[in-house]
């Protein structure tokens, strides 16, 4: 069978120059890194690289900047970070194309590494501009793409980059799509899957698909009481979806009863009176949420349902909080989540910015089997999408 190629497809690597892109699309606080995730995530590739002697250019995007130049999306405080956590010196390039960048690359010694200045400070990347691309490759023999976070994105350093250089999977994003694949096609049963946030139509695509291949969907978040509403309940002021969302959401369950799937409500709701850490509060019914009253997290009776269903799964995805989890008594559902994901003895993969930051918070992404480091890619894949970063690279025969 063919395999999507791997960094040892690409042959010997030796005085080779590498484009690796790479996702270093993190929080900065004051010019320092606030999160690091990211880029310890892609220390395993930058490493293996490393050790094969290849001089290794890293390129990534920050931010927004919409093809200008803007100093607080300099990539340059994530060169110091990076450089602590190699132990090595990291060289800089204040732009990733052109002469600067040339010269950064071409004096680079075996095993050096370079970080290029913030692709999208061209228009041309997100345009996925041919001459663009071509700049890119322009500084290099071989290309490797470990930015699972930016794979669903068509960008000139994504995509247009891949078919112009000898092309390969990172170790990240090989792990990344085998994994998340593994969920659709071949889980050990039971498998259950949370999903959390605000919006239904937001991951309709993602609830869909799981419907047709999970034994149970737990629902929580906001989205909770756009299918209360759905179902005629009583919502009060709680954040809901309108007419259509009300209309995705029973067309959710529709498919979920059409292939056997338990999609499970939760049964109550914490409600309070004011979106805030010191209002008032009350445990209710989340389809009898009074009015002037809203659901902020799921209720103790049905955290306790939850982390129950996902301690007993063999294979568990949780994807989107439960609650407003950043306020500390709309906590506790994420909180009880994240510990049964936790002490699930079966597989578990955690997706979503907002999951990854409460297992981490929690000290507990060192207890889950895979942490997703791709918030909008991860659901893409899960849809069944293709990614347009993982499309381009080529496959080889065994």
């Amino acid at each position: 069978m063919p395999h999507r190629a791997r960094i040892d497809d690409l042959g010997d690597l030796r005085g080779r120059r590498v484009l690796v892109r790479v996702d270093f699309n993190v929080p900065l606080d004051d010019g320092r890194v606030g999160d690091d995730t990211r880029i310890r995530a892609a220390l395993e590739t930058i490493e293996d690289l490393r050790g094969r002697g290849a001089r290794v250019a890293l390129c990534s995007h920050l931010g927004r900047p919409k093809g200008k130049v803007v100093e607080e999306y300099s990539l340059l405080p994530v060169a110091g970070r990076l450089a602590d956590l190699l132990d090595a010196p990291v060289a800089f390039a204040h732009d990733c194309i052109g002469d600067e960048a040339a010269a950064a690359i071409n004096g680079l010694g075996e095993g050096d590494v370079v970080l290029l200045e913030n692709v999208r400070f061209h228009a041309g990347e997100e345009q996925n501009d041919p001459a663009f691309a071509q700049a890119l490759a322009a500084n290099a023999d071989a290309y490797v793409n470990d930015a699972f976070g930016a794979a669903h994105r068509a960008h000139a350093s994504t995509e247009g980059v891949a078919h112009l250089l000898p092309a390969a999977a990172g170790h990240l994003l090989e792990r990344e799509v085998a994994t998340l694949s593994a969920l659709l096609e071949s889980p050990q049963r039971p498998f259950v899957a949370v999903v959390g946030g605000a919006k239904v139509t937001d991951k309709i695509g993602v609830i869909e698909r799981l419907a047709e291949v999970a034994d149970e969907i737990l629902i929580g978040g906001a989205m909770a009481y756009t299918f209360a509403l759905a179902n005629g309940g009583a919502v009060g002021a709680s954040k809901h979806e309108d007419e259509d969302g009300q209309e995705t959401a029973r067309r959710a369950q529709a498919r979920a009863q059409e292939h056997g799937c338990e999609l499970q409500l939760p049964e109550d709701t914490v409600a309070a009176d004011a979106f805030s850490a010191d209002a008032h509060t009350q445990v209710v019914p989340t389809d009898a949420v009074p009015d002037g009253w809203m659901g902020l997290d799921i209720g103790p009776a049905a955290a306790a349902v939850y982390a129950a269903r996902v301690r007993g799964a063999a294979t568990v995805l949780w994807n989107g909080p439960m609650g407003v989890f950043e306020l500390a008594p709309f906590a506790a559902g994420t909180k009880a989540v994240a510990e049964a994901v936790a002490e699930c003895a079966g597989t578990t993969v955690v997706g979503g910015g907002d999951s990854v930051a409460a297992v981490t918070e929690l000290g507990l992404a060192d207890r889950i089997t895979h942490v997703s480091t791709g918030g909008g890619a991860s659901l893409e894949l899960l849809e069944g999408k293709t990614l347009p970063g993982v499309a381009a690279i080529r496959l080889v025969g065994d």
